[in-house]
């Protein structure tokens, strides 16, 4: 500083400290607090004075302003941080009380002034719908900011892209033809989004409560054939269900109608597993083959010549296959195209019919009547590791990510951890052989040789937490014969039993007196073959 203002300067400082000393005698000493400071009101620190001023205080405060006033705003801060550190922390206390009110900036308002709408839109994009209703409520340009950057709308689109519930009543009840277009198409108004976001959370919460007290629409495809009885496998989309049966046939149902559109036939023996995609089917079967079919056509593409037994269960995906099989081996194969499907590996280790195999990029697991279930490095198909604790065979698992949920005929459901190996739960309440089982993020829905589907709360089963004795959330009893195979989503399951019966079991369009609008509560399609 030029010497005129350090002269200022220590002027100032001077007059500062003997208004100091004057009016806080307590910090006089080396500008040092020499005791513990009360409470910090939150008050400002130009407000209302608690006591009289002493001495020369005014005066000397009008001085100290006057020759602050002077100074440029680089010494003035400079002379206010040299202040503050000869403060006290009650001081401080004050001093940020007062501060802080003058630091807020209403940036979301201040941005679309500055022509910056798109950035306060973003940054309330992220808000979830608690908050998003808090945000309008704050002004009038926090609620035109929302309006026309139609946040609501952004709020349902990202729910659909993240949530299969959402997703799923988004293409269920039809208003997805209203997400993910742009302002340039012609779409409703935010407020259209505003009102329908609380409908799709009272449509979730009626599926959840149905979920939990049972409540479901029935519908009911009969199989019946002449020499057989029986539904071994199935797998479903929103347009059709396709079942293997104990007759050597497979047979494509229409979801809608209920109606038999196709039957494939051509195995040998009973169809005990099948999987499909948008090009073919893959079968399994009792006369130990795997068949490949055109997933519209029905033509046969490839037949796969290997197990020396029954092949009771297969999984594909991205190019690869495994098959296991009551001859205690599992198959690797790598899938080039339908017709181009070579063996890469034979894993053994089973001392019984291997009854079970997923994958994913990382693992195979499998799972057999030995009652152990084997882990295998899908890259290199090395053995990895056993997970031990069923008292007899196993019968079905699944397994994602680090979770496998087995199923056995010692009656009980396992939750494994993949990684260590170790059994998380032990899910105790069917009364024979757990045949079947899938889970998914909330539910795990099992099928038994009691008849019964039970379905359980996933996320309490994992919690060790949780009693026993509130993990089951329903039982299903609708089947009269054994369950072999289930199937569901957030809204059903469906599943085939020895019965000869698949049943539909509808969650989603269930009407208070427990008829479905549209629909008789139970619908029953018989198909008997010529």
């Amino acid at each position: 500083m030029e010497p005129e203002m350090e002269d200022k300067t220590l002027e100032l400082m001077v007059s500062t400290r003997v208004c100091v000393e004057k009016h806080f005698p307590v910090c006089s000493q080396d500008f040092r607090p020499t005791f513990i400071c009360p409470q910090v009101s939150n008050g400002p620190l130009t407000g209302s004075r608690k006591r009289p001023s002493e001495g020369n205080y005014e005066k000397e405060k009008d001085v100290c302003i006057q020759l602050f006033d002077q100074w440029s705003e680089a010494d003035q801060v400079e002379f206010v941080e040299h202040l503050i550190s000869h403060m006290c922390h009650y001081q401080h206390g004050h001093i940020n009380s007062y501060l802080k009110p003058m630091l807020q900036r209403d940036f979301i308002t201040a941005l679309p002034a500055q022509g910056l709408d798109h950035i306060a839109e973003n940054i309330l994009s992220f808000l979830d719908a608690r908050s998003l209703c808090s945000a309008e409520l704050v002004c009038k340009e926090w609620q035109r900011v929302i309006s026309e950057g139609m946040l609501w709308k952004k709020l349902i689109e990202r729910m659909v892209r993240t949530d299969p519930l959402w997703k799923g009543l988004s293409e269920r009840h039809q208003w997805e033809k209203y997400l993910f277009k742009n302002r340039t198409t012609e779409v409703p108004p935010n407020s259209y989004y505003r009102s329908l976001y609380p409908k799709i959370i009272q449509d979730i919460e009626t599926i959840e409560a149905n979920w939990r007290c049972g409540r479901h629409n029935l519908q009911r495809i009969q199989c019946r054939s002449e020499n057989s009885k029986g539904v071994y496998c199935l797998q479903y989309d929103d347009e059709k269900i396709i079942s293997g049966l104990r007759d050597n046939s497979i047979k494509i149902w229409d979801k809608q109608t209920l109606e038999c559109l196709k039957i494939l036939t051509g195995h040998t023996g009973s169809v005990l597993c099948l999987q499909y995609d948008e090009r073919v089917i893959v079968t399994g079967s009792s006369d130990s083959t795997v068949r490949v079919w055109d997933v519209n056509s029905g033509e046969v593409l490839n037949t796969l010549i290997h197990h020396n037994e029954a092949v009771l269960h297969l999984r594909f995906c991205n190019g690869l296959m495994v098959t296991c099989s009551k001859d205690r081996s599992i198959a690797v194969w790598d899938m080039a195209s339908p017709t181009d499907i070579s063996l890469r590996r034979v894993l053994v280790g089973h001392r019984a019919a291997v009854n079970v195999v997923d994958f994913d990029d990382k693992y195979i697991v499998s799972a057999s009547g030995d009652r152990t279930i084997k882990v295998w490095s899908t890259s290199t198909c090395e053995f990895v590791r056993t997970l031990n604790g069923h008292k007899r065979g196993i019968a079905c698992l699944q397994y994602r990510d680090r979770l496998v949920v087995s199923g056995s005929s010692d009656n009980t459901i396992r939750l494994w951890d993949i990684e260590c190996g170790a059994c998380l739960r032990v899910l105790e309440g069917h009364e024979e052989l757990v045949r079947c089982i899938r889970f998914d993020n909330k539910r795990i829905v099992s099928g038994a040789y009691d008849g019964k589907i039970k379905v359980w709360d996933l996320q309490a089963a994992l919690d060790p937490r949780a009693p026993a004795s509130t993990l089951c959330l329903r039982t299903l009893v609708e089947h009269s014969g054994r369950v072999f195979r289930l199937q569901f989503d957030e809204f059903q399951i469906i599943s085939s039993s020895h019965d000869d019966t698949i049943l539909i079991w509808d969650f989603l369009n269930v009407s208070t007196n427990g008829q479905t609008e549209g629909r008789s509560p139970s619908r029953t399609y018989t198909y008997i073959s010529r």
